[in-house]
Formats: C-alpha cells, structure tokens, sequence
C-alpha cells in the first residue's frame, strides 16, 4: 500500500467528541455514542470479544461465510471493487478476497486509524495484485473513497452484525447512503444477527471474564483520557439485557451511587441505579430485514443462515 493508496482522515476530532458525549450526556435519559468504543484498546477489547466461547456472533459468521465464499464469488463476478465499512481485523474480507475472482481493488472504512493502517498494510503485502486503500472515517458520515475505474461491480461489505446498531430508520438512511457508493448497478453484503432465545442473548454480551464489560467501560476511559472527564470508573457497571419489545440488545453503564462528572465545562449529575445508554444491538428475523432493504432501494437477491438460524448473511441488489 504506497502513499497515493491512503486518503485524509475523516475521522472525529475532539472537539466533535465533546460536543457529541456533551449533547447524549445532557439528554433523557443520558447516552453515549457506541462508535467511540473503538479506540486502539477498545477495538483490541473486541477482537478478545470476538473469541469468547459466549459470543457466537463472530465464529458463526465466519463459518457460514467460509461456506459460501465460492457461490458468492460466482454471483459477483471478476474484477470487482470491494468496500468494507467498519473493517476490523478484515478476517471476513481475507475469507472473500481468497474466493473472488481476480478482485481488482479493496478499500477498507474504519473509525479505528491505528488499527486500520496495520490490517490494510498486513492486506496489501500478503494480496500484492490488488490495490488496497484504507479511509479512516466514521462511514455514518459521508467520506471520500478512492476513484476507482474498471468494469467490475462495486461491492459493500458490512459484516459483524454491526448494522444491529442502528434503529431501524438509522438502518435505512445508511443503506441509502451506501447506495452512493456502490453505485445503481452494486450490492451489499450484509451481517445479520437474527432473533433467537433470550438466554443465548444474554451470555453474549455478559461473558464471565468480564471483556465486555471492559470494553463498555473503556467508553468512559477515552473521555477522562482525551476530553479530561473526571468518571470514577469504580462507580460504574456493565449492563446489557434483550428488549423483547424493542427486539434488540442494550448496553448500559449504571451509576452504582449518588454521584457528579465533570466534562469539558459542564457537570452532570447521576442518581444511583441511573444508567447511560452506549449502544443497541437489534436483532432480525430474515423477512423483517429484507423488507427494511427493501425500504433502503435494494432487494435481497440471496440470502444464507447456519443451520440454528443464529445468523444471516444477505446479498442485498440496488433496485433501479
């Protein structure tokens, strides 16, 4: 990956994460914005997630993806462009790239830079044929990807389950979004985590060696760390239960006693048992996403599921 391959940041400064944690911190009741989990420890955190016995969303996805790697590659064609959003590790994209047919070029969006430029480099000497470009951004924003020519498809990547994070309006707004990127004639690859029983549910985002909580909490460490928030962290616990009625997973950090943070020049008082909001994870049955794809301009031309029904891959087609 040479220098020509690596765009301007489109990253969030400080001053935007102020005003953001500021804005969720003010509100009723209080939240925090999930993307700022994802500092270098907090994306280090959920690859230690990503392997926990509890947490079958990885390992299932990964499984169900190393399956059907070949008939998706079939349905793509050669010389595509790929467009990972949210990139990670790119475990998934290397099981891709290894089944695509002569793929052309690879871009890879993640809000994580530091560990962004290590993939991509790691990507780029081991696949030395494909043109690889790493844009680090917030891909809820709109960014700049690199121009790129050829007569392949133009082909999204959205692993993970990661589009459990948004509401359902959320959902659509960013799957109209990347219809801008992969253009009229692109798809996208889509990781659900589908609707199952509420105690599988839970131990995922409970695990006993207490990652997750951790990386709930790192949350709250960025902001005394690099926006100079005074939260005493001991005064703070993970919290994460399924809402049947919502259909999704939340995480929370709650106030173990009466108690006031100070951030930027504001000061926010907590009752005890008051909980900060930090991230949803909804969960889907196969139709009830399809139709939400539907709402977005694109159809689901395929679609794939373990043998449990724990987990979706969908192979979303822009409708003209």
């Amino acid at each position: 990956m040479n220098d020509s391959n690596t765009f301007k940041d489109s990253l969030p400064n400080n001053s935007e994460m102020l005003s953001e944690a500021l804005e969720g911190l003010k509100a009723n009741p209080k939240t925090l914005p999930c993307k700022y989990f994802y500092d270098k420890r907090g994306s280090d955190l959920f690859q230690k997630i990503c392997k926990l016995p509890e947490y079958y969303p990885t390992r299932t996805e990964t499984f169900l993806l190393k399956s059907i790697a070949k008939e998706i590659s079939e349905i793509i064609g050669p010389a595509c462009q790929m467009i990972e959003y949210g990139s990670g590790s790119s475990e998934k994209m290397h099981i891709l790239l290894k089944a695509l047919i002569e793929p052309e070029s690879f871009t890879a969006v993640d809000i994580s830079k530091e560990h962004l430029l290590s993939v991509t480099k790691a990507l780029a000497k081991e696949f030395p044929q494909l043109k690889v470009h790493a844009v680090p951004a917030d891909f809820i924003y709109p960014f700049k990807v690199p121009k790129m020519i050829g007569s392949g498809l133009r082909i999204g990547f959205f692993p993970g389950s990661t589009i459990g994070n948004f509401t359902h309006e959320g959902a659509i707004d960013f799957l109209r979004g990347t219809r801008e990127v992969v253009g009229l004639n692109g798809a996208m690859i889509v990781g659900v985590d589908l609707k199952k029983d509420e105690r599988i549910l839970h131990a995922a985002y409970n695990d006993s060696e207490g990652v997750t909580a951790a990386f709930n909490m790192n949350l709250l460490l960025r902001l005394n760390n690099e926006l100079g928030a005074n939260f005493n962290l001991d005064r703070f616990c993970h919290e994460a239960f399924y809402n049947a009625e919502a259909g999704r997973v939340e995480m929370h950090l709650r106030s173990l006693s009466n108690q006031s943070v100070c951030l930027g020049s504001e000061e926010f008082f907590f009752k005890q048992n008051e909980t900060i909001h930090t991230e949803n994870s909804y969960k889907y049955l196969i139709h009830e996403f399809s139709e939400l794809a539907e709402h977005a301009g694109y159809k689901t031309l395929k679609y794939w599921s373990d043998k449990n029904n724990f987990f979706g891959i969908f192979f979303l087609k822009g409708v003209s």
